[in-house]
C-alpha cells in the first residue's frame, strides 16, 4: 500500500486528553502525559492518534467552544508541547489528527468579542448569524431552529442588551460562524495550514454538515427543502478549497456526518472533497445480527461509488461506552433514550464487546478506537454533583450527558487515582484500578491483549472486499482478500465452524466440541 493510502485502512485511536493521563499532577489530563503514554500506543499497534480540541478554550463544551485555534490551553499544556509530541509520536510510526470545530467558535474568541463590542450592523457582526428579533419590539427570536443537543428545548437565538439576536447552534457560549463571509473561509484554510505546517497527518471536521445557513434564515417549520442549515449544497464547495490545502501536505481529511440518506452522504466522499467520514449507523446499531450486517453492507455499498474507505466505530466521546451498551436490553445507542440508572449486564457486555472488536477490525476500511475500549472500561455513573456536560443542564435534568464515558484512564491498580495522576476531574468509580493497563497487560486473557494481538493481526485481512459466507441463523461469516475468515455467533446456541486451516484469535474459549459459543468471534485463516 502507497505511504499516503495509510488511511485507508487505518486504526486510530481516539485520544479525549482530558482523560488520558496527568502529567502534572493536577488532575486534568495533558500532553505531557500523552507523550509519557506513547509507549503504551505504540505497543497497543496504533497507526494514528485522534485528538479531541486540545486548544484553548473556556470548556463550556469540553473544548468545542474554541477561543484560539492556534494555541493550546494551559490545562493542556502549550503550543510547544504539541509540536513535541506531533514530532515523538511520528518517530514511533504514529499519526496525529486534530480535531477542527468550523461551525462555531467560543464566545470567547476574539472576533466575538469584537462583535460584541461593535454593534448592530458592524462589518465585525457580518462574520457571524445578528438578527433583530420578530415580534412588536423584537422580543422573539428570528426564527424556530431547535438546538443540536438533543432533548434540549431551549433556544438557539441569545439576544443582547442592544435587540440583536446571534444564532447558536449549540451553546450560548458557541455562536456560529457565517460562512458565506470570505474571512471565515480564508482564516479556517489558514488553521488548516499552521497545523499542517507542524505536522499533523489530517483532520477531523467537527458537525460537518452544519456549516452552511440558507441566508434568509427561515422559519425550520416553513422552509422547502433544501435544509435551511443541513447538508446545503454550498458546503461541498468549502470542502473542495479545504482538499486543495490538505493536497499540499498529503493529509486528510475525515468528518462527523450525520445524514440518513446514504447517496447525499456520499457526496462528502468525493475523490476532491473529504477522504473519510465517520459511520454512525454501525456505532449505533444493536447487537442483532440482521441489523449489523444491513449496517456494514449499506456502509460498504454507500462508499463503493466515490472509493472511499468505510470507518468503523464502536464508541466514542460522546456515547455510552461499549461493554455498558451491549449489557443492556436496548443495545443499540440513541441519544434519547438515555436515562439514569439503566440497568446493565456488565459480563454480558463484555463478552460482546469482545466479539464486537474482532468484527469490527476485520472489517475492511479504517477503524476507530475511543480510548480505555482497549481496556473495556464501563459506563460510569457520575454524581449529579459532579457532572459537567451541557446536554445533561439543557436536557433540565433527565439526561445523563457523557461524561460516564469521559471518566479518566486506570493505568497501575496499586497507585493513587489509578495511575492517572492528580485527584481526576471526573471521580473514578469504585473498582476502577481492576480496569488498570498494568493488570491487563500481564493476562493473555484481558481485553487489552485481545486488542493488542487483534490490531497485530489485523493486516493478514488486507484491504480487499468482504465477501459474506453461508452460515447458519443469528451467524454473521465473512472472508475476506487474502483468506482469512470472520465468524461471529449471535444466536443462542452453538455454531460450528467453517472449513479452516488454523485459528487465528478468538474473543473467548470454544466449547468443549470446538464450536463457537454464543457471542463470541474468531478469526480464521482458510
Amino acid at each position: 500500500m502507497a505511504q499516503q493510502d495509510w488511511w485507508r485502512s487505518a486504526v486510530i485511536y481516539q485520544v479525549y486528553v482530558r482523560s488520558f493521563a496527568d502529567g502534572d499532577g493536577d488532575g486534568t489530563g495533558d500532553l505531557a502525559g500523552v507523550r509519557a503514554g506513547l509507549p503504551y500506543l505504540a505497543e497497543l499497534g496504533v497507526d494514528a492518534l485522534w485528538f479531541n480540541p486540545w486548544y484553548l478554550s473556556p470548556m463550556k463544551d469540553g473544548g468545542y467552544d474554541v477561543a484560539d485555534y492556534r494555541a493550546v490551553d494551559p490545562a493542556f499544556g502549550n503550543l510547544a508541547e504539541a509540536e513535541k509530541l506531533i514530532a515523538e509520536a511520528r518517530e514511533l510510526g504514529i499519526r496525529t489528527i486534530v480535531d477542527i470545530v468550523p461551525n462555531h467558535v467560543s464566545d470567547r474568541h476574539p472576533w466575538f468579542r469584537a462583535a460584541l463590542q461593535a454593534g448592530p450592523g458592524s462589518p465585525e457582526r457580518e462574520l457571524f448569524h445578528f438578527r433583530r428579533g420578530r415580534g412588536r419590539r423584537g422580543e422573539l427570536p428570528p426564527n424556530d431552529w431547535p438546538s443540536q443537543f438533543v432533548g434540549s428545548a431551549e433556544p438557539v437565538w441569545t439576544r443582547l442588551p442592544d435587540g440583536d439576536w446571534y444564532l447558536h447552534l449549540f451553546t450560548p457560549e458557541q455562536p456560529d460562524l457565517n460562512w458565506a463571509h470570505p474571512v471565515v473561509r480564508q482564516e479556517h484554510e489558514d488553521i488548516l495550514r499552521f497545523w499542517f505546517e507542524r505536522g499533523v497527518a489530517g483532520v477531523r471536521i467537527d458537525s460537518a454538515a452544519l456549516l452552511a445557513k440558507d441566508p434568509a434564515l427561515p422559519d425550520l417549520a416553513s422552509a422547502p427543502d433544501p435544509h435551511p442549515f443541513v447538508d446545503r449544497d454550498e458546503l461541498h464547495d468549502i470542502y473542495r478549497s479545504w482538499r486543495a490545502v490538505a493536497d499540499e501536505y498529503d493529509a486528510v481529511f475525515v468528518g462527523e456526518v450525520w445524514l440518513p440518506d446514504t447517496e447525499r452522504f456520499a457526496r462528502y466522499l468525493r475523490p476532491d472533497e473529504l477522504h473519510t467520514a465517520f459511520n454512525f449507523s454501525f456505532l449505533s446499531c444493536p447487537w442483532d445480527p440482521e441489523r449489523l450486517r444491513a449496517s456494514i453492507d449499506t456502509t460498504l455499498a454507500e462508499h463503493a461509488p466515490v472509493g472511499a474507505p468505510a470507518t468503523w466505530v464502536l464508541c466514542n466521546h460522546d456515547v455510552t461506552r461499549t461493554v455498558t451498551r451491549y449489557g443492556r436490553e436496548d443495545t443499540g445507542f440513541d441519544f434519547a433514550a438515555k436515562a439514569f440508572g439503566t440497568p446493565t449486564d456488565l459480563a454480558l457486555g463484555t463478552r460482546r464487546a469482545r466479539a464486537a472488536a474482532l468484527l469490527t477490525l476485520a472489517l475492511p476500511g479504517a477503524v476507530y478506537v475511543y480510548q480505555g475500549e482497549e481496556l473495556g472500561l464501563p459506563e460510569a455513573d457520575i454524581p449529579r454533583d459532579r457532572i459537567e456536560d451541557p446536554m445533561h443542564f439543557r436536557s433540565g435534568g433527565t439526561d445523563p450527558g457523557r461524561d460516564g464515558c469521559r471518566v479518566p484512564l486506570p493505568w497501575a491498580a496499586g497507585a493513587p487515582h489509578a495511575g492517572f495522576g492528580g485527584e481526576p476531574w471526573l471521580p473514578q468509580p469504585a473498582g476502577w484500578a481492576s480496569y488498570a493497563v498494568d493488570r491487563q497487560s500481564g493476562d493473555p486473557a484481558s481485553m487489552l491483549s485481545l486488542y493488542r494481538e487483534a490490531i497485530r493481526l489485523r493486516p493478514a485481512f488486507g484491504d480487499g472486499p468482504l465477501t459474506w459466507l453461508p452460515a447458519p441463523e443469528g451467524v454473521l461469516a465473512f472472508a475476506r482478500a487474502q483468506g482469512s475468515l470472520c465468524v461471529v455467533n449471535l444466536a443462542d446456541t452453538p455454531a460450528d465452524l467453517p472449513p479452516h486451516s488454523r485459528l487465528l484469535l478468538a474473543s473467548g474459549p470454544l466449547d468443549p466440541r470446538g464450536r463457537l459459543p454464543k457471542d463470541t468471534a474468531v478469526w480464521l485463516h482458510g
